[in-house]
């Protein structure tokens, strides 16, 4: 399981601040990179419309950079009218999948209403912000949800076989309802054939670093607990 850290960020700016020389554009940004971290992946390298800063993703982070590459701001910014994330609601969309990729028979499937509004989330079973989240899911209409059983095994140790035991119910549904409710445990071994294995592996593919993590029709992703209402918004912004 990956768990990026702003850490790691912040060491390369530090890195790139000192190093970089005098340059312009996305071009020469994107040279002056290369040759400086020649492992790295800079995936794009693109003018924002705030203070003349570039925005640079690479090995999955967003930095940004001057126009001139002399100087590197690691961090979020923030629109201080609307106390939007400009940073992260730009990672959520760089970091949006193809709807494909997801073995829909995999996930636990539930339908609310008449289910023309599609959602994946990868859930761990032991999870308090997935519980949260499944409360909240609770609230909305009109939805079919695909919930992957992603127990983070270094945080949960037992999340991986409840999540065998979850799959393996004769109604994975209830079971998982009975037990993010009210902790009630399936009766079973949860040594039946199973999609586990496959979903860790899965999620680390798609970097999912954390529970609950949340993919909309569009493919692009939001971590974490979602309110209901801002998941309202959410569904209508990212349909596909």
């Amino acid at each position: 399981m990956k768990f990026v850290t702003r850490m790691a960020g912040l060491a390369l700016a530090a890195g790139l601040a000192v190093t970089l020389g005098a340059h312009a554009g996305e071009k020469e940004i994107r040279k002056a990179l290369a040759e400086r971290f020649p492992a790295a992946q800079i995936s794009s390298v693109k003018a924002t419309p705030y203070s003349g800063l570039y925005e640079v993703y690479l090995d999955g982070q967003l930095i940004y950079m001057d126009a001139k590459a002399q100087y590197v701001f690691a961090g979020d910014v923030i629109d201080l009218r609307t106390r939007a994330n400009l940073t992260q609601a730009r990672l959520n969309k760089l970091q949006a999948v193809d709807w494909s990729v997801f073995p829909l028979d995999q996930a636990i499937r539930t339908v609310k209403g008449k289910g023309e509004r599609k959602l994946v989330v990868f859930s761990d079973v032991d999870c308090p912000y997935c519980r949260k989240f499944d409360a909240e899911l609770a609230k909305v209409d009109n939805i079919t949800v695909y919930t992957f059983l992603y127990p983070v095994e270094g945080l949960h140790p037992k999340a991986v076989q409840m999540s065998k035991q979850i799959w393996c119910a004769p109604d994975r549904n209830k079971a998982w309802d009975d037990y993010i409710s009210n902790r009630a445990v399936p009766d079973n071994d949860g040594k039946c054939a199973n999609p586990v294995e496959a979903t860790v592996a899965l999620g680390n593919k798609l970097n999912v670093s954390g529970t609950p993590t949340i993919f909309f029709a569009n493919g692009v992703r939001v971590p974490g607990m979602v309110p209901a209402a801002k998941l309202e918004q959410l569904l209508a912004a990212n349909a596909k």
